[in-house]
């Protein structure tokens, strides 16, 4: 993407945002990322867009400006946004029960403290209601995650890769499990909004995936964001990578191969399941700093989305049972409606400004928007697991750091 706007006039500093530039290459270059990209926008100016690397390391195929990458969790904010736009048709509640719109969830049990069977379970004192949902305060968890439930979520494969089955019956499968904790009491991340997707379905009668298209990907002229790729598009794929016991960037998913596929995709994973490019997911990302609208299209109020954007804990999430996620501390960190919201950068010991709202994915994606700074940040490459390097964090410092104004 081309710069719209001399960083000096928007209060930046173009020499220091070369630092941006010197650190993607170094990663590059030193053999831990297959690439990156970085798009740092501010007042709804481009300010810093540049890429390095590769999309194919065998290849040496280049990644380009217009590459297609797994947005994974990334994904997560945004079927989170299209479900508020049912809550502001009033539709339904956020302290509605999941079980009045799923049955399944009805009846629901727990796991004992300290349970040491998959069986040890009571049942749950309190309701899963879709407030628990979108703040990943529900009890459900994901498989990579360590215990007695994430073991059995790994033995029946409950993950909603783009290989499950379809969204309606991996629900279903997941509402016979067990939570991991009483809803309300912890902060776990889950596969909580995958359930938001199909309550998306549900509420709307459509599938995700055309009540995505329709409601935002469409609108916001997000072209290239999908659940799949065509043909005519894998030649844009980046291949994905993760270090073997060397730390060497070994293939994952490769595009000539890829499990997203057109043909391959049978789970529209409201949690992970977006495929995008910086140049796309920007435009949802500017959305979320103005207050719910982007180029003349209205997605939410712009007291909606304050709302999704304010802290939705009674502290940080350190205080609710989850210090660190990724390589990132979670003290003076909260969480909204489907992504974090800092609360004392001081405290969390990251750059940043109290009310700047964002979320990752496993791939090592990232984006944030602040709106003390009226800044828009995202960041793509392809390296699982996202906890490998501290990117974000470092990304954080680059970014802060070129600011004059």
């Amino acid at each position: 993407m081309e710069l719209t706007a001399k960083p000096e006039k928007m209060g930046l500093s173009a020499a220091r945002l070369e630092n941006i530039t010197e650190w993607m290459q170094r990663y590059v270059e030193e053999g831990k990322l297959p690439a990156a990209q970085t798009l740092l926008m501010r007042g709804g100016e481009v300010v810093y867009s540049n890429w390095t690397g590769y999309a194919d390391i065998d290849a040496r195929k280049k990644w380009n400006v217009d590459t297609i990458a797994r947005f994974y969790s990334m994904t997560k904010p945004v079927t989170s946004l299209a479900l508020m736009t049912l809550y502001e048709q009033g539709l339904f509640h956020l302290d509605d029960p999941v079980e009045e719109f799923i049955p399944e969830f009805k009846d629901i049990r727990v796991l004992r403290s300290n349970a040491q069977t998959i069986d040890d379970t009571e049942p749950a004192k309190v309701k899963l209601t879709i407030r628990h949902l979108l703040t990943h305060c529900s009890g459900l968890t994901y498989d990579f995650n360590l215990g007695v439930l994430e073991s059995e979520y790994a033995a029946q494969k409950m993950n909603f890769g783009p290989k499950s089955g379809a969204l309606e019956s991996e629900i279903r499968r997941l509402a016979s499990l067990p939570l991991k904790f009483e809803p309300g009491s912890r902060w776990n991340y889950g596969v909580s909004t995958d359930v938001v997707g199909r309550l998306v379905e549900i509420i709307s009668g459509q599938p995700l995936d055309k009540f995505l298209s329709a409601k935002i990907l469409q609108p916001l002229g997000m072209k290239d964001t999908s659940f799949s790729i065509s043909d005519g598009k894998l030649e844009r794929l980046a291949n994905s990578y993760t270090p073997d016991s060397e730390g060497k960037l070994k293939l994952v998913d490769s595009a000539e191969n890829t499990v997203y596929a057109s043909e391959k995709v049978k789970c529209l994973s409201g949690g992970g399941g977006l495929l995008s490019t910086v140049a796309d997911y920007r435009k949802f990302a500017e959305l979320v700093r103005r207050r719910g609208e982007y180029n003349g299209y209205r997605l939410l109020g712009s007291r909606t989305v304050d709302f999704i954007t304010s802290n939705h804990m009674p502290g940080d999430l350190a205080s609710m049972g989850q210090p660190v996620f990724s390589e990132v501390s979670f003290e003076g960190v909260g969480f909204g409606l489907g992504g974090w919201v800092m609360l004392e950068p001081a405290k969390a010991q990251m750059m940043g400004s109290p009310g700047d709202f964002g979320w990752g994915g496993m791939a090592s994606t990232v984006f944030w928007v602040d709106p003390i700074e009226d800044m828009t940040i995202v960041f793509a490459t392809q390296l699982l697991p996202s906890s490998y390097y501290p990117i974000r964090k470092e990304l954080r410092a680059l970014v802060y750091q070129s600011l004059i104004d």
